[in-house]
């Protein structure tokens, strides 16, 4: 290490080492403040914008309560076109399939519904979808379908829906008539302890409609 004896050394040393140094040294306060400030106006952007699209979804859900149906599709589409990237995008898209299921048109229902299976950013939201989109298949008669939509959900993605779509199975055999694969979807649904109040129920039924078909000799 250099040693210096006076004060006049260390002053000349230290203008030797901000004449090398003080360059890159004063490019980078720059830049550091350039990266702080642009991060913090980032930060507000997207604080602003998710604001933005939070009034925007309690629009959507007056005009929802208010039978404002086309109010709903306008604000819904406005959603998803500026504020994609905001968790309300897809809210709007279960708003405006439930709208479309309240105005009779349930292929459009199912069409936002898939849309949003295959869009939303988070598991949850994917999987609330398929058992909504599963739910009006098994009301339009589409068994087949709803069973085949239930089999392709990646099971490391649907914890914590497990009851709810071996429940939604157990309705769809039943309405095709197939009781045992019935019983057995509702009884795996039981057995997680989430399945719906009415599971025990459908349960009950599968068995007194089973000893109605095969009495006792």
């Amino acid at each position: 290490m250099e040693i210096y004896e006076t004060e006049e050394q260390q002053v000349e040393a230290l203008k030797r080492w901000w004449k090398t140094n003080g360059g890159s040294m004063i490019a980078g306060v720059v830049a550091a403040l350039v990266l702080v400030g642009g991060w913090n106006f980032w930060r507000s952007y997207q604080q602003d914008k998710l604001n933005q699209a939070s009034a925007q979804y309690q629009q959507l859900l007056e005009a929802a309560e208010q039978g404002k149906h086309q109010s709903v599709e306008k604000i819904a589409e406005r959603l998803s076109e500026q504020y994609d990237s905001t968790p309300y995008s897809a809210f709007a898209g279960l708003m405006l399939a439930k709208s479309k299921v309240e105005q009779g048109d349930l292929e459009a229902a199912k069409a936002s519904l898939q849309q949003l299976m295959q869009n939303a950013d988070s598991d949850e939201l994917k999987n609330v979808a398929r058992i909504r989109l599963v739910r009006l298949m098994l009301a339009t008669g589409d068994y087949e379908a709803g069973l085949k939509l239930i089999a392709e959900a990646d099971p490391t993605a649907t914890e914590g829906f497990g009851a709810s779509y071996q429940e939604l199975k157990g309705d769809l055999y039943v309405a095709m008539e197939r009781l045992g694969e019935a019983r057995t979807a509702y009884q795996s649904a039981l057995r997680s302890g989430q399945g719906s109040p009415l599971l025990q129920f459908k349960l009950d039924d599968i068995s007194a409609a089973e000893i109605v078909e095969n009495p006792a000799p």
